[in-house]
């Protein structure tokens, strides 16, 4: 696939700051962090929620609990991602059982990820609510899911593709969107 970057939507202040917002809400709108755990996606909302993390502890003065999950055979498309698709670990060291889960994810756009990983969590108990914080929401739902917390809302056609570089995975902090090219 042949990506032309057209625009930088997100520098690394906008990013820290939407992660500042992003975990004041979360706290403000469960009263506290007494039931909350938070539970990053693979690849990139592991260390969305482990930034929200820290970030509510310096609010709160308190951890919260921290889990990752790979939804990879979660998936409803599974098979066509690989023969034998490597399966990353899932670790939610706590029991979501009557908890608030909020999951955390780097884009939103079909709403298929969030479905297998409330599918991934459900398999570990039955939380009372599971809340859903992205740090990008790009629109084109195909299921009718609905994130809680958006670090940005950004209106996208079908040709174009929102990536989000972490220093923790890509030496540096930005969102982007380049255009699905010709070949």
């Amino acid at each position: 696939m042949n990506l032309k970057r057209k625009a930088i939507i997100m520098n690394p202040e906008e990013v820290r700051r939407a992660i500042v917002r992003i975990s004041h809400e979360i706290v403000e709108a469960n009263g506290g962090i007494g039931d909350v755990i938070l539970v990053g996606i693979r690849k990139r909302g592991a260390p969305l929620a482990e930034r929200i993390r820290k970030q509510i502890t310096q609010i709160e003065g308190e951890e919260v609990p921290l889990g990752v999950l790979d939804i990879t055979l979660y998936r409803d498309d599974v098979h066509k991602v690989a023969p034998q698709p490597l399966v990353g670990t899932t670790d939610i060291p706590v029991s979501v059982e009557n908890k608030v889960v909020v999951l955390v994810d780097d884009v939103l756009f079909t709403g298929r990820t969030v479905r297998a990983a409330m599918d991934a969590v459900i398999d570990f108990g039955r939380p009372r609510a599971i809340q859903l914080a992205v740090l990008v929401d790009r629109g084109h739902r195909e299921l009718p899911i609905r994130a809680d917390f958006v670090g940005k809302n950004v209106p996208t056609s079908h040709r174009e593709v929102v990536k989000v570089l972490l220093s923790e995975t890509d030496g540096q902090d930005e969102v982007n969107i380049a255009e699905i090219g010709e070949e």
